[in-house]
């Protein structure tokens, strides 16, 4: 790694140059992960940019009550790092937050993190063939551009009128506010989402009066969740096939779900009745069963597990309104349908920019308009990696690499997989520049909005985070088995780029 101070224009006066061969955005699993495989692959010129000032990424900005993963914990982490300890099949926040941490300090990647650093901008230079990013701390240099910045890094808030002149505390639950009390107090939850479910059955302990406002009810299914034995741990520890094994039985059990989500008739029915049992078994009240019971396509949304949320709403002190919160007027919070409420504590539970990710419009590339401009219509790249006009920029976590039935880590690491590929072709190649044809991302976009055919996130009126309401067309989701996509986008092959450099063509 090199630096150089060298004079800065007025945003970042009297901040430091530093230029090195990759720049990596983000230090969640994602950034990590990469950071990780950087280093046991040899290549210490590049920096992780943090703009906290700690890693983790969601889990390390999700500290709500009750925050936990919803898919098995060990396959929610990585293959290269086994973990032996895990408490429980689907562990807490403040757990996998810690095993972040762990792999930032014991694969050394402590030295290549520049916390606090908020990217301002990032610009790919033709004359250079560099990226320059522009941060908070100073200006980054690099050959290459990555970023893994995830799905649920930015909070989505909605336009609520009168919410600026609410009387009382306002926070977003990825924000959660540690110093304001919630013990006695009269506490409204908008939303009734992911979030939400994890959150309002701790709330309701503590909250003197706790009202749900829901917009839509969501398919939820028991949550098979046990902790592990000291014996089971030991086995981990001392028997080397012991974690792979398990980890191939549950990535297995998981892949099984894709089934429903493809809307194979026998599979998708026998999720949703047992959906619908566990809401009947917990639920007694026909009325207040009604009002959780889903209007569309079991999958359609993303399907929940919570063995708590139900039984919370039938306390005394907890009411669910079936509509959506439409105005607030001084203390009170205005319901869709009229439902008028006091409360002490608003706490959104309305998920992340997802469709139209913020860091979009601070990347722009080699015509000089921003990712954003390019997705206008909606988010795509070849191998769901690599975007025609941005030149060696890697996108982990971007489009189409969302899993509604298996691991988001087993996904990251097939990208990190696919970069690892393009950073040693292009070194092989006189460090040629490598750019996706518009040909190839377009054919590749095109399979995939084939694949989506007859999905139950597609169709029959589905309205969900994971399609980009301007186009309609799925952008989230990698609309297949996870196992495909290792298959499809796992190896880096150099024919659908062109290259520069030494290289003038493929």
């Amino acid at each position: 790694m090199t630096a150089s101070t060298t004079p800065q224009d007025a945003r970042t006066a009297g901040n430091s140059h530093t230029d090195v061969d990759i720049v990596v955005i983000g230090t969640g699993f994602a950034g990590l992960g990469m950071g990780a495989q950087l280093k046991r692959h040899g290549r210490d010129s590049f920096v992780l940019l943090e703009r906290a000032d700690d890693v983790g990424g969601t889990w390390r900005d999700n500290t709500y009550p009750g925050a936990a993963c919803d898919i098995p914990s060990h396959i929610y982490s990585f293959s290269f790092r086994p973990n032996p300890d895990w408490s429980r099949i689907f562990s807490p926040g403040p757990e996998i937050q810690e095993y972040l941490r762990a792999t930032a300090r014991e694969e050394g990647l402590m030295p290549h993190i520049r916390f606090g650093a908020n990217v301002e901008e990032a610009r790919w230079d033709s004359t250079t063939q560099r990226w320059t990013v522009t941060t908070s701390k100073g200006i980054f240099t690099g050959r290459f551009l990555v970023t893994g910045t995830g799905h649920l890094a930015d909070e989505s808030l909605p336009s609520i009128p009168g919410l600026a002149d609410f009387s009382g505390e306002v926070f977003h639950s990825a924000r959660w506010r540690q110093d304001v009390s919630l013990e006695g107090k009269r506490v409204g939850i908008v939303g009734s989402g992911a979030s939400a479910i994890q959150l309002v059955p701790e709330l309701a302990e503590v909250a003197s009066e706790l009202v749900v406002f829901q917009r839509s009810a969501q398919y939820i299914k028991p949550r098979p969740d046990r902790a592990y034995s000291d014996t089971e741990k030991r086995t981990f520890r001392r028997d080397p096939e012991a974690i792979p094994g398990h980890r191939a039985e549950l990535f297995w059990t998981n892949e099984s779900g894709y089934a429903a989500r493809r809307a194979v008739p026998n599979y998708l029915a026998e999720d949703k009745t047992e959906a619908l049992r566990h809401l009947q078994r917990q639920v007694a009240d026909p009325e207040l069963r009604a009002k959780l019971t889903p209007d569309y396509e079991f999958g359609c949304k993303r399907v929940l597990i919570s063995d708590t949320y139900y039984p919370a709403l039938t306390r005394d002190n907890v009411t669910l309104e079936a509509s959506a919160l439409a105005r607030v007027e001084g203390d009170k919070a205005v319901s869709a349908d009229g439902s008028v409420f006091e409360f002490d504590v608003l706490i959104f539970c309305t998920g992340f920019e997802t469709t139209e990710p913020p860091y979009a419009r601070l990347v722009h590339g080699s015509d000089g308009r921003s990712l954003a401009d390019h997705w206008a219509q909606g988010m795509e790249a070849f191998a769901s990696t690599t975007v025609t006009g941005f030149p060696n920029l890697f996108i982990i976590n971007g489009p189409n690499t969302g899993l509604t039935h298996n691991s988001l880590v087993y996904m990251i690491e097939t990208q990190v997989d696919y970069v690892l590929g393009a950073l040693d072709w292009s070194e092989v190649h006189g460090d040629a520049v490598l750019e996706v044809s518009a040909e190839a991302q377009q054919r590749y976009v095109t399979e995939l909005q084939e694949r989506t055919a007859g999905t139950v996130w597609v169709g029959n009126g589905c309205k969900s985070w994971y399609v980009d309401q301007r186009s309609g067309r799925l952008t989230l989701v990698w609309p297949d088995f996870a196992h495909a996509f290792r298959y499809r986008n796992g190896t880096f092959d150099p024919a659908p780029y062109t290259a520069a450099g030494s290289l003038a063509a493929v």
